[in-house]
């Protein structure tokens, strides 16, 4: 073999040498020619230029000089099995091949081998050629690859798979030496494979960037066996080593389940019974659906760009842009109830809820409005308030003819307010009561029959007509609460209650005796004192049975008034009652001190209680004032003898002879007379007599210890007794008999003129 340098011959082997060595110095790759033991014999200028050897540095030096020092060992294991398997190959495929330059440095390459026979032997000839800018590029494409936000596989012309990145790995569950050189079938769900292999083959023809797939629904198949929907993206990739094919593969699994839901409410919309439109913030209508094109007989195409002010009557066009104004404000308006017109002109009662609709960034952008045609509700509320009327008036009518209207009695000053519920019917269980017992004594009753409705006005009404009939006997109020809890128990109404409270006042005394059942306590205001609470028993309310109801007698200032109340005006929504009471106390004690009209003080005292007008239980208010004195009173105490009558006669005639008492004088002493010998043959003594005087009545009492109540009866034409009663009947303008606790005091009275 010849070494560099030499000058050979024109012609024969030299002139032949010469030729192979200017093939050698124009080969494009460092030329490295070695022998069997790896000895370099021959190399080329773009050797001296690559490794930065001078040439006679590297001839006769073993071929080791090149590799670096990591990777001598294996290369001569290499070397030595090249020259028992002859080819022209390149050297160490599939592995990354380094040289090694004069300075030290390392830098890849590809070393393509060729053996060669010569006279001297094998000879063994390396092309290597430097790869460190097309390593560098394909670094940078790995580094594109990895940096892609896509799952990116790459394939060959055959489908199997050359380069992934770690978002493949991450997406379909593989590793990435799981995936390199196996068929990208891999990936694909099984039922789409035969399909697949066509198509892949198909683009080997038809190169282009393009969606792959395009309108059809694609699928991924993860390791785990589970699918799922993906967008796949191809590019064609030419390449020295053949066509390449790019995915950029995409899960699309959130944006399908979005689509679905998207579609799943645009098909809400279209098929919803109210209508749906939307509109620009300047009232230009946007979208139109089928229910509203039903509401307002405009079709979609008819609606959609006009002004939403169409939907409107001309007078509440200003409302739409006032609604308007409220959206870009960011307002939801949530079931306002208006008027719109149709197509045709026709009026609709509507229920409109609007809201903004808005950017990503937040921004307000349009909005959207459901519109509910609420005619028929309008028109059946309409009926139903009329009706509901009709009844409301039918149920008061009964129930202020059930609870009667109370009479005037005279020296009585009163005020009473009668406010219905303002829910339901209006009707309910409250009634006061006032009753002239005679002799200067008034009975005041209230009551409150619990719940609402006829039913409980209808118990009100027996109930007061029980205790207006029973008080006019004269009984004491305990025993008229005894005999009503005996009323409710006959009633025979499941779980009825009923409060009552019962006072008898006597005007010569200013005594007030009082029996309250469950009722709110009573108030009493003395004008320059205040107002406070009327002390009376707390005894439990009729129908609970089995009560023994105590009362209490309390004497009172004149002058002073009563003030009853039902629950309903201390009982209301969203308020304590002990709260309440304390109000109505205070608001009665500023009042006391100016001494007002009590028809001043009804009104007053109800707007501080009630300011609402809506939302109270049926409200009964009684303000009674004690009637004034008498003018004059006398009494005395007799014996039950036969001589007490005349005693009583002289008594009494000198007292009206005192006060100038003239008129009918005669027949107040002889109704006295009756009485008393009634009083002296059958009743116990003492017997008390007490005369009182009016400006135009005189009454006198007659008080004895036997409990048996006087009983008028027709005597027989020979009968000398008998007909004391009858003539006291006959001649009184007023008589009665009351049970005291001592027996009883039975009455009579006469008007007066006075002198």
């Amino acid at each position: 073999m010849c070494h560099c340098g030499a000058n050979p011959s024109a012609s024969g082997p030299g002139a032949a040498e010469e030729r192979f060595r200017g093939l050698l110095e124009a080969a494009p790759d460092a030329m490295v020619i070695v022998d069997d033991t790896g000895i370099i014999r021959l190399v080329n200028a773009q050797t001296e230029a690559l490794f930065g050897y001078g040439r006679e540095e590297l001839l006769g030096r073993p071929v080791e000089l090149l590799v670096p020092g990591r990777f001598r060992g294996h290369h001569t294991e290499h070397r030595n099995s090249y020259a028992h398997n002859q080819q022209v190959r390149p050297m160490g495929a599939g592995l990354d091949l380094y040289g090694l330059r004069k300075d030290g440095t390392e830098f890849p390459v590809e070393i393509s081998l060729s053996p060669l026979e010569t006279t001297d032997g094998l000879l063994v000839s390396a092309a290597v050629r430097d790869v460190s800018e097309r390593k560098a590029a394909e670094e940078r494409f790995r580094g594109l690859l990895e940096a892609a936000p896509d799952a990116m596989v790459i394939v060959d012309d055959t489908g199997t798979i050359r380069l992934v990145n770690a978002q493949t790995e991450a997406l379909f569950g593989f590793r990435r030496e799981e995936l390199l050189g196996r068929p990208v079938e891999l990936l694909v769900p099984g039922r789409f494979r035969g399909h697949h292999t066509e198509h892949r083959n198909s683009y080997a023809h038809n190169q282009q960037v393009r969606p792959m797939g395009a309108g059809f629904d694609l699928y991924g198949l993860r390791k785990d066996g589970t699918e799922f929907p993906v967008e796949i993206s191809l590019s064609p990739l030419e390449t020295t080593d053949g066509l390449l094919v790019s995915a950029a593969v995409r899960d699309v699994s959130e944006r399908k389940a979005a689509e679905e839901r998207i579609n799943e409410l645009a098909a809400l919309v279209e098929s919803s019974q109210d209508a749906i439109l939307a509109n620009t913030l300047d009232g230009h209508i946007t979208y139109w659906n089928a229910a509203a094109q039903r509401l307002y007989g405009f079709t979609a195409a008819e609606a959609v760009g006009q002004h939403v002010s169409i939907l409107a009557p001309p007078e509440l066009r200003d409302d739409i842009n006032v609604l308007l104004e409220r959206l870009r404000q960011g307002e939801k308006v949530e079931h306002f109830e208006t008027l719109r017109v149709t197509r045709s002109g026709r009026m609709l009662d509507v229920d409109v809820t609007l809201w903004p609709t808005r950017s990503p960034d937040g921004a307000v952008i349009g909005a959207c409005a459901i519109v509910r045609d609420i005619s028929d509700r309008k028109r059946a509320e309409a009926e139903l308030t009329e009706l509901y009327e009709q009844q409301r008036h039918i149920a008061l009518t009964l129930q202020r003819s059930l609870m009667g209207t109370p009479p005037a009695i005279p020296g009585l000053a009163t005020a009473s307010r009668y406010l219905p519920a303002t829910q339901g019917a209006g009707v309910g269980g409250d009634w006061f009561d006032l009753i002239p017992l005679g002799a200067g004594r008034v009975g005041v009753l209230i009551g409150d029959v619990m719940g609402r409705g006829l039913e409980a006005a209808a118990v009100m009404g027996q109930l007061r007509s029980a205790a207006h009939a029973l008080a006019k006997t004269g009984m004491q109020p305990r025993q008229l609460m005894q005999a009503l809890d005996t009323v409710v128990a006959d009633l025979d109404v499941p779980d009825q209650l009923v409060t009552c409270c019962y006072l008898v006042i006597a005007a010569d005394t200013g005594e007030v005796t009082i029996c309250s059942a469950g009722h709110l306590p009573v108030l009493v205001t003395v004008p320059g004192e205040g107002a406070r609470t009327l002390p009376a028993p707390v005894n439990a309310p009729l129908g609970v049975g089995n009560v023994v109801y105590e009362q209490t007698a309390t004497r009172i200032a004149r002058g002073a008034t009563l003030v009853l109340y039902t629950d309903g005006l201390i009982e209301t929504p969203g308020s304590d009652i002990e709260d309440q009471l304390a109000e109505l106390i205070l608001t009665l004690d500023t009042l006391a001190h100016k001494a007002p009209v009590l028809e001043d003080v009804v009104d007053h005292v109800l707007a501080a209680l009630l300011p609402d007008a809506d939302g109270h239980d049926d409200v009964t208010l009684l303000l009674t004032q004690l009637p004034a004195a008498p003018l004059a009173t006398a009494t005395t105490e007799l014996p039950a003898e036969p001589r007490s009558v005349p005693a009583g006669r002289s008594f009494l005639g000198q007292v009206l002879d005192d006060w100038r008492v003239a008129d009918r004088r005669d027949d107040a002493c002889l109704l006295l007379s009756e009485v008393l010998t009634n009083a002296v043959q059958h009743a116990q003594g003492p017997i008390g007599l007490h005369i009182c005087r009016t400006d135009t009545e005189l009454t006198i009492e007659i008080a004895d210890h036997s409990p048996h109540l006087p009983q008028p009866r027709v005597a027989a034409e020979d009968a000398e007794s008998g007909r004391g009663l009858l003539l006291v009947r006959a001649l009184a303008d007023a008589w009665g008999v009351r049970p005291t606790d001592e027996g009883k005091t039975t009455w009579f009275s006469i008007r007066s003129a006075g002198k």
